[in-house]
């Protein structure tokens, strides 16, 4: 099974979450349609609504609110993007312009807003208070991982520790409530084992994702990413391959990778690249990768057999295996 094949499982359900967005994305302001639109023809995998849709199912689900739901996981998603972007001054994503580069930083941030307020006007809809705590909950707790990385920002002495906590808020957050929202909507509404091991499996499958982005930094093709190689470094962001090579590496290694974490930019981005390679920092992340993908199929261990498990479990896999 690859990814179109996950996909696959729940075709309809999807397709009526892309119909969603596009009619909830619509707005009688101008500028937010057009740079609406942009969003919605620019592509992405919807990984989190995915696993909304597929925790849903896989909860025991019958009914149509999560499409409702994954959308408004998508919709909170890319306004941390738009927000993202205009901190990180980033100028492509998906393998396009980023909307600040097109439209400037205000119009990034402001229709980053509208897709918050228009997500809380949609769960408020749907009328479940524990689909309201819970994404009221992963905001917050969102926000403070943004700001917990703009401290690491430039910082060489940042700790593996500090770090995993900034992917935990940051990524895994989302993915996290993906999961756990779908499966309120479930069986787990009612049963709380169900709930907390779908919400463990996207928790250990949005670090697990994080973890391989930070090597796919070092090693990847800026066409197939959709964003520009070395990204992170140019920004000064001590990822997990930079802290281990600090940590790990030659006297001479460490101060290179301070160097380059305090000053960020990419000058120095090849012999960085391999300096990472040598000390054994992209192998290192990679094993907690998989360490993460195999706690995020553990936690599924009490969930029924279905098709919507198995497509969960390879969706973990092939995160953790991906070369794009």
């Amino acid at each position: 099974m690859d990814f179109k094949a996950i996909y696959s499982v729940v075709a309809d359900d999807f397709d009526a979450v892309n119909r969603f967005i596009a009619k909830h994305l619509d707005s009688g302001v101008p500028l937010i349609k057009e740079v609406g639109d942009y969003i919605v023809s620019s592509g992405g995998k919807r990984l989190r609504p995915l696993v909304s849709v597929l925790c849903a199912r896989a909860g025991g689900y019958q009914g149509d609110k999560h499409v409702d739901v994954a959308a408004i996981i998508e919709f909170l998603h890319t306004a941390t993007l738009l927000h993202d972007d205009v901190v990180d001054e980033s100028s492509m994503r998906r393998g396009r312009p980023t909307v600040n580069a097109v439209w400037g930083n205000s119009a990034s941030v402001l229709v980053g807003d509208f897709l918050i307020s228009r997500a809380f006007q949609l769960v408020i809809a749907i009328g479940n208070q524990h689909l309201l705590d819970i994404l009221a909950h992963s905001t917050n707790i969102i926000s403070e991982g943004e700001v917990l990385q703009l401290i690491n920002c430039r910082d060489p002495n940042t700790t593996e520790e500090r770090y995993m906590r900034v992917i935990h808020h940051k990524t895994a957050k989302m993915f996290e409530s993906a999961a756990e929202t779908g499966a309120v909507l479930g069986d787990g509404g009612t049963d709380r084992a169900v709930r907390d091991a779908l919400a463990a499996y996207g928790r250990h499958l949005g670090i697990a994702f994080q973890l391989v982005d930070d090597v796919l930094d070092y090693v990847g093709d800026a066409a197939e990413l959709g964003k520009n190689v070395g990204d992170d470094l140019a920004e000064g962001k001590p990822t997990l391959p930079l802290i281990y090579t600090i940590r790990e590496g030659s006297p001479e290694q460490a101060e290179m990778i301070k160097q380059a974490v305090r000053n960020g930019g990419i000058d120095q981005l090849q012999p960085i690249v391999e300096t990472v390679q040598q000390s054994g920092g992209l192998q290192y992340t990679m094993e907690k990768a998989r360490e993460q993908t195999a706690l995020a199929i553990n936690a599924l261990g009490i969930i029924p057999d279905s098709a919507y498990k198995d497509a969960l479990i390879q969706l973990a896999q092939e995160a953790a295996d991906r070369h794009f």
